[in-house]
């Protein structure tokens, strides 16, 4: 299984020759035409995590795709046929199994109404957790890890590795930092990951690993 990150949130796994696309989001300018894509997953319904054209871009090469996401992403995507799915459903998308855990968004400010979202557990092996601290209650080989977002603060993000103690971890959403920023961030986040037990991988968009 290999598993290629592109920008922010976005990844993608292969398997068998097969394709799971992972948050195809506004931000995600790099994520090349694909085939093969046997489900798209969206943990949520903001335009870094999904956009109509990328949705279309993915759909135009691998017609009638199912595509799983919460109930907030599926009214925002209007015209699309999406499986709604919430934390404790299971889904199969072979050779894929996709296990969903948490219900809502991190709080962005009291203001802000929380939406939907779910993280993904992939093939028992890779979480992804949208944008949120849900831990799932099983072990994780590999942690997607949030590392900048005007919901996060890295103090939470080291506590939610801490918590997860994942094998492995690398760094998700970090459009929203300079250089500078990441640079920290992916500092704070390996030494989390570290100090839990586990290797930070220092992936940047377009790299991929072999799991």
């Amino acid at each position: 299984m290999r598993i290629t990150k592109y920008e922010h949130a976005n990844f993608v796994v292969e398997l068998d020759g097969k394709n799971l696309v992972v948050d195809p989001g506004g931000y995600s300018t790099s994520l090349p035409a694909l085939n093969n894509v046997v489900a798209i997953v969206v943990t949520h319904e903001h335009a870094d995590h999904w956009t109509a054209d990328q949705l279309t871009r993915i759909l135009d090469r691998n017609p009638g795709v199912p595509i799983f996401g919460p109930a907030g992403f599926a009214a925002a995507a209007e015209g699309f046929d999406v499986t709604v799915v919430t934390g404790g459903d299971k889904a199969d998308a072979s050779p894929f199994h996709l296990a969903f855990y948490g219900t809502t968004h991190a709080v962005i400010h009291s203001s802000i109404p929380l939406v939907d979202n779910v993280g993904v557990l992939i093939n028992d092996t890779i979480y992804h957790p949208g944008d949120s601290y849900t831990v799932p209650p099983v072990p994780v080989d590999v942690l997607g890890v949030p590392s900048s977002a005007p919901w996060l603060k890295i103090g939470e993000v080291m506590d939610f590795i801490a918590e997860v103690k994942p094998r492995r971890s690398f760094a998700l959403h970090e459009m929203v930092n300079s250089d500078i920023g990441n640079t920290m961030a992916r500092a704070r986040i390996a030494s989390a990951t570290e100090a839990a037990g586990g290797q930070f991988l220092p992936l940047v968009a377009g790299e991929s690993i072999e799991l």
